[in-house]
């Protein structure tokens, strides 16, 4: 049994992306697959767990496998029971961590592990052990970068509770709508992901509890990594010492953390991508859009903020001035932060380098949309008669959707080309 209680982070890897999706390397004597089941006072559901998973993986595991114990600072009789297990058992290895946290177990004996695939799983194995060889399947073959077993899937098959239910699926909805996940399945203890993997990304995980697994995965996911998804059969632990209202609090503030480092750009995940494919001719096309449908979706949703605030303002500087001039203020107003909004969140420039020069160039493109709404006041006002307020909002919104076309060209082929040189976050998934 090993006692590793300084396990701390992982070493410094190297800035550079990774490196092309490929099969693992299957070296004799080495697991392919490392499972690693973190406990906390489990002496009851220990032993039987681990034969039963050592039982599986011997009859239906084509590869070398290990099962390590990360034993999380027990204090029953569970550290001596891993013990056992370990000496009775070749491929079963026990850890001992003097601290709690899943999040810590995990990370400890994933940076120490030489398997080139990594996995967990629950102690009480609530999934169906069948789902493991799919789980762990296209990272042994080089297809995805993570695996995670998903409860939500349509196929799948769950007995559990309706609070735990309506907990698992209110988690997965903050999910989508704060930090625009698209992974259906946060919490489903049963995950996998490739040693190249996760030496990047562990570096990029603070928490080390119950929100490592989720944190792991939206940090994945926008690094444009490919995670995969394997329907699954589970029974709910009726017993779990899982405290619900402490979990979901600390999820909670992991959400608010995750999700502010990720607007500030405080998050270095270009050294966690991955090129496009592993054809050359993926990396040898010239001339072809980049990044053009993310890019259209980012500027659609900062176009549609923007324009209700420009309308908010024009309708509050109505009060006090003219038509041209409360158009040019809110315009003005809205522009500076709509160039702002779209440098960070649609084409994805970090930092403050060249920020100045894309707020000039910004003011231009809003000079062109302020000739388009001042032409179309204009126009309005050599009508016959008194237009209506509600007749000058409509005017400005088809003459801002004239604008919004032509606005998105020129940011995207002349105020942030995709060839300037700016520290980008770009998305390998919508390359094409």
């Amino acid at each position: 049994m090993r006692t590793d209680t300084p396990l701390g982070a992982p070493p410094e890897t190297p800035l550079q992306t990774l490196p092309v999706r490929g099969p693992v390397t299957v070296v004799r004597g080495r697991p392919v697959l490392d499972v690693v089941i973190p406990v906390y006072n489990e002496e009851l559901d220990l032993e039987r767990c681990v034969r039963r998973l050592h039982d599986h993986l011997a009859r239906t595991f084509p590869y070398g496998f290990r099962i390590t114990i990360a034993d999380n600072a027990s204090t029953d009789g569970t550290p001596d029971l891993a013990a056992r297990l370990d000496e009775s058992i070749e491929e079963v290895t026990a850890v001992r961590l003097e601290q709690k946290g899943r999040g810590r177990a995990l990370r400890s004996v994933w940076s120490l592990s030489e398997a080139p695939v990594l996995a967990y799983m629950d102690v009480d194995l609530s999934t169906d052990l069948k789902a493991l060889l799919p789980l762990v399947a296209p990272l042994i073959s080089g297809h995805s970068d993570l695996a995670i077993g998903s409860r939500l899937s349509r196929s799948s098959r769950v007995v559990r509770g309706p609070k735990r239910e309506f907990i698992s699926r209110a988690y997965n909805l903050i999910l989508r709508s704060s930090l625009a996940t698209r992974f259906s399945d946060a919490q489903c203890g049963f995950k996998a992901i490739r040693k190249d993997v996760a030496e990047r990304l562990l570096p990029l995980v603070e928490d080390t509890g119950w929100f490592f697994d989720t944190e792991l995965l939206v940090l994945a996911e926008r690094a444009g990594l490919r995670i995969h998804e394997v329907p699954v059969d589970w029974v709910d632990d009726p017993n779990s010492t899982v405290h619900i209202v402490r979990t979901a609090t600390e999820d909670l503030k992991g959400v608010w953390r995750v999700g502010r480092a990720l607007a500030t750009g405080a998050l270095p995940l270009d050294r966690v991508r991955r090129p496009f494919g592993d054809d050359p001719r993926d990396r040898e096309l010239t001339g072809v859009p980049r990044g053009l449908a993310r890019q259209l979706v980012g500027f659609c949703v900062v176009g549609a903020l923007s324009t209700l605030v420009y309308l908010l303002l024009y309708s509050l500087f109505r009060l006090g001035t003219g038509p041209q001039v409360a158009n040019a203020l809110a315009l003005l107003l809205s522009a500076l932060g709509n160039t702002a909004a779209n440098r960070r969140l649609t084409f994805g420039v970090r930092g403050r380098d060249r920020a100045m020069r894309h707020q000039a160039q910004g003011l231009v493109v809003f000079g062109i949309g302020l000739l388009l709404t001042s032409g179309s006041l204009a126009a309005l006002d050599a009508v016959p008669g008194t237009a209506s307020h509600g007749t000058e909002l409509a005017v400005l919104i088809a003459a801002n959707l004239a604008a919004t076309v032509l606005r998105f060209l020129l940011f995207r082929a002349w105020v942030f080309p995709s060839d300037s040189g700016a520290t980008t976050d770009h998305d390998p998934r919508t390359d094409r």
